[in-house]
């Protein structure tokens, strides 16, 4: 697994890490260094919202397609708000893709 959290502070494999940092565009609002503060939660909303299809396929690689479907469905249902994090577009896409693909 590439993410292990430990005393409530995130600790990613270096592959994520690098991930994080050649996309540093996209995390302009977390402070510097980007890779230690991005939850990943975040990191998924990110991409998915903003990143090309390129910085997608990539995300399915670093972390895989059914550990990023995780992510995503649990945050989408945890409360109508959160929901709202997601683009309208994004979130009914990524749904149908990972009803489709992360099995």
């Amino acid at each position: 697994m590439y993410l292990c959290i430990k005393f409530e502070k995130i600790m990613y494999s270096q592959e994520v890490k690098d991930y994080i940092e050649q996309r540093n565009d996209l995390f302009w609002y977390s402070p510097a260094p980007k890779c230690e503060k991005v939850k990943s939660e975040q990191l998924v909303e990110t991409i998915l919202n903003y990143g090309s299809w390129q910085d997608v396929q990539e995300l399915f690689s670093v972390f895989g397609i059914k550990n990023v479907a995780k992510i995503f469905f649990s945050s989408i249902n945890k409360s109508e708000r959160r929901k709202s994090n997601y683009f309208e577009p994004v979130a009914n896409y990524f749904t149908l893709y990972f009803n489709r693909y992360a099995h």
